[in-house]
């Protein structure tokens, strides 16, 4: 039977193409969405018009009770979970450091950063050996952000990535003996709508010539390096990440 996977955010962008590509690669999947349920279903449509399993399920990351639920019915649908993909991130419009406020910073934090602590730790909960799990991985979304600060824009963004880094970090140390894998990728300038997000739908193209490889890169080459993250070819790889990030 196909294994579980659990993938936040999943209704777009880079949660949709992981989706895609997991099912390809035999997992059942849990497409997780926050409001938009017709973009959700319609990933699960395609997934299931390739021959796969996947159900739509609506959750909040950063609400406990949201994400305990999420776990809860990606078991009774599909099964226990095997690997989870922590892809949920918000970020806000562009604004110089000063001129942000409070607000704000609970919104982008409370989504990237409790959204990722709660459901690593369900997952660590169901995976473990050491409370009668099989094992299992985890796989973090970073950003190239974390490294370089993005000042001018989303720096309070870029700080919530490098929260996940350390996360991963620390989490992939503790739970290595358990049978758990946990790992990062840092994506760097995609193509998805979270630009807008933004304010600034074509920003990839404007900053395209600052990236070595002088172009954007696509929600499929992000979801390569997660889902091999994800595979057994990474059995030993734990406590790392993968830079997409076109060199950047």
């Amino acid at each position: 039977m196909d294994e579980a996977i659990i993938i936040t955010g999943s209704s777009r962008g880079i949660g949709a193409a992981t989706a895609l590509l997991a099912s390809r690669r035999n997992y059942a999947v849990c497409v997780n969405y926050r409001s938009n349920r017709d973009a959700a279903q319609q990933v699960v449509d395609a997934i299931l018009k390739q021959g796969g399993r996947a159900v739509a399920i609506q959750a909040d990351v950063s609400v406990e009770s949201d994400v305990i639920r999420l776990f809860d019915s990606c078991e009774e649908s599909l099964g226990k979970p095997r690997a989870v993909v922590n892809n949920a991130g918000v970020l806000e419009s562009q604004m110089r450091f000063e001129h942000m406020q409070v607000d704000r910073w609970r919104r982008v934090m409370d989504t990237n950063i409790i959204g990722t602590f709660l459901c690593a730790r369900e997952a660590v909960r169901r995976m473990s050996t050491r409370n009668g799990g099989a094992g299992g991985a985890i796989v973090n979304l970073s950003s190239g952000a974390a490294r370089l600060g993005s000042p001018g824009e989303y720096v309070d963004y870029a700080a919530t990535k490098g929260a996940i880094d350390t996360l991963t970090v620390g989490l992939a140390k503790e739970v290595a003996a358990e049978g758990i894998r946990v790992n990062a990728v840092r994506a760097g300038f995609i193509y998805t709508d979270m630009h807008a997000s933004g304010g600034e739908p074509g920003r990839v193209d404007r900053l395209k010539d600052t990236i070595p490889m002088r172009r954007g890169g696509s929600p499929e080459e992000v979801s390569e390096a997660i889902l091999w993250l994800l595979s057994d070819a990474a059995s030993y790889v734990t406590g790392t990440f993968i830079d997409v990030t076109g060199g950047r």
